[in-house]
């Protein structure tokens, strides 16, 4: 939400790369890291709402997400990936649906206006690679959670930060560029 908020106010290009949280073959989460993802739900909530005026229904935990990677991949190539990431943002934050859901993937693709069909986008493989290659390079450089913002290519940001900190790290990069001009 601050990414949004400081995109509405600043000029600045995103783009999305996959990562997964817990991908397929990772092993459990351990009950007592679960309890303290659980416990800090309802601050996260406070949060949201003191600082943007609104009310989260977050969907299930732990959910599988590659292959919305995959459909965000395909997506993009159809000019509609910020179209599709914010839908799939939506509906998990927002609606509490279960994105992991076929029924509901294939929603969001239409809810974009891509009318294929989520199992045949899924059998191509290119959507695959580019999520590995996507997932290869966030461990390379130590991203470890999301979200995982880079700015200028140099600045890591990690966790769901206020618009605050993110207009801080858009400013230095901003007087940076004009120092080097």
């Amino acid at each position: 939400m601050s990414l949004k908020r400081l995109s509405e106010a600043e000029p600045i290009a995103l783009h999305w790369r996959a990562f997964e949280l817990r991908p397929a073959g990772a092993p459990p989460i351990p009950p007592e890291y679960r309890a303290r993802i659980e416990a800090h739900r309802p601050a996260f909530a406070t949060r949201v709402k003191r600082e943007y005026d609104m009310e989260i229904h977050q969907g299930p935990f732990g959910i599988n997400t590659r292959s919305l990677h995959q459909l965000k991949k395909y997506a993009d190539a159809q000019g509609k990936g910020n179209e599709f990431h914010d839908a799939v943002l939506d509906a998990y934050w927002m609606d509490a649906r279960d994105v992991s859901d076929p029924r509901v993937r294939q929603e969001l693709l239409q809810q974009v206006g891509i009318e294929n069909a989520v199992a045949e986008i899924l059998q191509d493989e290119t959507h695959t690679v580019q999520v590995l290659a996507d997932e290869r390079f966030a461990y390379e450089n130590g991203m470890n959670g999301v979200p995982a913002l880079v700015f200028a290519e140099k600045y890591l940001v990690v966790g769901a930060q206020p618009l605050d900190v993110l207009k801080q790290v858009a400013a230095r990069v901003r007087a940076e560029q004009v120092n080097s001009e």
